[in-house]
């Protein structure tokens, strides 16, 4: 792989067999400048994607222990209650 730069973000060469299909797919919605631009929006869409996933497994807890459970703060269910009387 050979790095360059190009308008100051640092960008490494990628050379890969791809779904013939799903580039053409792509290309012809003429959304990119090119396929490097492309390319960069896949990978930020699986980049958000895992962000969201891990968002997500994080909020499991939630559905562990029921919502009027107590704790230091008090419990979620007084909570959206007292949040949706000030609404």
């Amino acid at each position: 792989m050979k790095s360059c730069h190009f308008r100051g973000m640092k960008r490494i060469r990628v050379s890969s067999p791809v779904d013939v299909d799903l580039l053409h797919g792509a290309r012809a919605l003429k959304v990119w400048r090119n396929d490097a631009a492309m390319i960069d929006s896949a990978l930020r869409a699986v980049l958000a994607e895992e962000r969201a996933v891990q968002i997500n497994a994080s909020y499991v807890a939630y559905d562990e222990q029921p919502l009027d459970t107590p704790d230091a703060w008090g419990d979620l269910a007084s909570f959206r209650v007292a949040v949706a009387d000030r609404a």
